[in-house]
């Protein structure tokens, strides 16, 4: 089978290499196998070829997420069967034509997009446990969030209005602000210095308790302004969110600064049931992540640049029947 493959950690430019691999042995257990149709390339795909997160042992097959067809099962399996289309467990080395994962938790999917559904393993989980896990939220309450219209940002959305959350959402880009309302965002407003006033404008006598920060620099301060007294920052892709010292507007109020990484959950009792949740939202149109482009395989080194510049890109990986299916 056709595989990336990386021997060593560095630019994707560097060490992202397609080579054959064996196919996976007949599955035992409660395993299956699975024939990979379309994977993501994140961030987080880049930041584990380059060895930022953590050094798996060497050689290794990047893919954090994926979506495909069951095509072999174990004695053991009971919840799927071969020709079943599932979403991949989140970290199991997607970016190969066939994949052996563990059956627990894998559901078959529904008619609907083969594309959107590769992309809900990581992203809207994230979203999901954000607004679950830290402060308590009840319907009608305001959630904070910048890059907004990125992944995380656009299920953030979904899951809030599910919910019946109000969100405010920070962009970088005045086109993205009407997508963003179409999508169902309640205030979307551009980062920049008078952004936080803004929207103290638009929420009145409303409390922001929460807020979710993917970038750091300007547009985490101004979450960090929005906050009420005692307030939570969940920090799930920033590379630190500094607090100016002598900034007592933001130093002085008790808020907590907190790291967040998806992986660190339970899969089977917390990610689970978001991923069920996402697909829900998909088949309905309240959750839709715009694809800018999408590569074989083989062009991986491509996907990846392009990734480097934005825009959601996915690998075709292998054949499926139809993107509708």
């Amino acid at each position: 089978m056709k595989a990336v493959q990386i021997t060593a950690f560095g630019s994707p430019d560097d060490v992202l290499t397609v080579t054959d691999l064996p196919d996976p042995p007949e599955p035992v257990g409660d395993e299956v196998v699975v024939a990979v149709e379309y994977s993501p390339v994140n961030m987080h795909d880049l930041a584990f070829v380059g060895g930022l997160f953590f050094e798996p042992p060497l050689p290794a097959v990047p893919g954090n997420e994926g979506v495909g067809r069951v095509v072999a099962t174990g004695p053991d399996v009971t919840g799927v069967a071969r020709g079943d289309r599932v979403v991949l467990p989140l970290l199991s080395g997607a970016w190969r034509e066939l994949v052996t994962v563990p059956a627990a938790g894998l559901t078959a999917l529904p008619e609907g997009d083969v594309r959107q559904y590769a992309m809900l393993a990581s992203n809207p989980p994230t979203a999901g446990l954000i607004l679950d896990e830290f402060v308590p939220l009840r319907p009608g309450d305001w959630v904070a969030q910048n890059a907004a219209n990125g992944g995380v940002g656009r299920a953030l959305i979904a899951f809030a209005r599910a919910r019946g959350v109000r969100t405010v959402n920070l962009v970088r880009s005045p086109e993205a602000v009407e997508e963003l309302k179409t999508a169902g965002a309640d205030i979307v407003v551009v980062d920049g210095p008078d952004a936080a006033e803004e929207i103290r404008s638009l929420i009145g006598q409303g409390r922001v308790r929460l807020a979710a920060a993917a970038v750091g620099g300007q547009a985490a301060t101004t979450l960090l302004r929005l906050l009420e007294p005692g307030g939570t920052v969940v920090d799930y892709g920033s590379y630190g969110i500094d607090v100016d010292p002598q900034d007592a507007v933001v130093t002085d109020r008790g808020i907590t600064v907190t790291k967040f990484f998806v992986g660190a959950f339970d899969r089977a009792t917390k990610l689970v049931p978001l991923v069920d949740e996402a697909v829900s939202l998909v088949r309905f149109g309240a959750l839709a992540m715009p694809v800018a482009a999408v590569y074989p395989l083989a062009e991986v080194r491509e996907a990846a640049v392009h990734t480097l510049r934005g825009g959601k890109v996915l690998l075709r990986v292998g054949d499926a029947t139809t993107t509708q299916a």
